[in-house]
């Protein structure tokens, strides 16, 4: 495996591209809502490389190497030498359809050989967790991981880049085939819990509307005091912690709307009745060890050989971290050693098994790290 990787500004992209040297057969870009020349800069590299399949996403925060930006573009060019890879898009006209679209994007992907999938999908029209439910019923032990794309802290509109096409509601998948990639994989968070287990007495796929029989929105308003007046934004700082049954590891949901006339609060995954929920706050140190907790799992695996390491961070993260987020990113660089690229984004939801052997998962609020090399 060969890398370059480079940090592209609009008024210098165009020189950066011109800069690389291999001949890449993936090239992924994490890309700034507000980079405007988005669309020149993919048919530009759509036809310097013609050969090479382009994959991405906006974020609510580029990582490249250890620098954490807005405005700005992380490119990786990738060129495998073992590997076969294959790019699939999948259309979703309403969140409805995210199950059926995952077990769509993991039909297309299917084969005897299939090592790995990397997926990205839309941020705000995709239920992340039926996407993942759709995925592993057609392939419950392929390991999966991704994001779903951000739009810094808006929530307006997100996109996914496969080849030249640049849009919302779509999902895109990227099978690696072959026993010469190496793969390693970790979710980790670092936020605690407190307060009392509340049972979610009524609820509609990611949809909340009751807390012990309450209306869920004036029970969470009631939690966060002044800072209600910023939802949805500020739930970011206030997530919840839940399980489905008491011997489930918890999982991490986080506010994607609110709904005032309802009184309900939606989620990024599901929220099932039945479940209990506690609500959480950040701790900076705890995040931060969380991010460090990751890396030493995901490159337990690749016995610190990994030659690129993909981040995804939850964009709650960042809001909590402020300027000491590239601390995050920094601990990791720490833990994995210098060889080792590193690139990424702040999304709004995070696509992994917690570690080897776990099932995959939809996260939020966790650093979750993929690490590829090949042998």
């Amino acid at each position: 495996m060969k890398l370059e990787q480079f940090s592209l500004l609009e008024n210098t992209w165009r020189e950066a591209i011109s800069q690389i040297e291999i001949s890449p057969n993936i090239i992924l870009l994490f890309v700034s809502p507000s980079f405007v020349p988005k669309h020149v800069m993919v048919a530009e590299l759509m036809k310097k490389f013609p050969g090479a399949t382009i994959m991405g996403c906006s974020t609510a925060g580029e990582i490249s190497d250890t620098l954490v930006s807005d405005k700005s573009v992380s490119l990786t060019a990738i060129q495998l030498e073992k590997t076969e890879h294959k790019l699939v898009k999948v259309d979703i006209k309403s969140m409805d359809e995210s199950f059926m679209a995952g077990k769509k994007l993991a039909k297309q992907l299917n084969s005897n050989d299939l090592k790995h999938i990397l997926v990205f999908s839309d941020g705000l029209n995709v239920n992340g967790a039926n996407l993942v439910s759709g995925l592993k019923s057609v392939l419950p032990s392929t390991s999966i991981t991704g994001g779903l794309a951000g739009d810094c802290a808006n929530f307006n509109e997100t996109f996914v880049i496969s080849n030249s096409s640049i849009a919302d509601k779509i999902i895109v998948g990227l099978g690696f085939y072959g026993d010469q990639l190496k793969i390693g994989y970790s979710s980790k968070g670092g936020w605690d819990s407190f307060g009392i287990d509340r049972l979610v007495t009524k609820s509609k796929n990611n949809v909340l509307f009751e807390l012990d029989g309450l209306p869920a929105l004036e029970l969470y308003k009631s939690f966060l005091g002044a800072k209600a007046k910023n939802l949805p934004s500020s739930g970011l700082l206030f997530p919840l912690s839940m399980r489905v049954n008491e011997h489930d590891s918890p999982v991490v949901r986080t506010i994607l709307s609110v709904d005032e006339k309802e009184q309900s609060l939606t989620f990024a995954g599901n929220i099932p009745e039945g479940s209990h929920v506690r609500l959480m706050k950040a701790n900076v140190d705890r995040l931060i060890n969380g991010a460090k907790d990751s890396a030493i799992n995901a490159f337990s695996t690749t016995k610190k050989n990994a030659e690129l390491a993909i981040l995804i961070s939850c964009v709650g993260r960042r809001l909590v971290l402020k300027q000491l987020v590239e601390e995050e990113v920094e601990v990791v660089r720490e833990t994995i050693g210098k060889k080792t690229k590193i690139t990424g984004f702040y999304s709004y939801g995070e696509i992994a098994p917690f570690e080897e052997f776990s099932p995959c998962e939809l996260h939020n609020q966790t650093m979750t790290i993929t690490t590829l090399s090949e042998v």
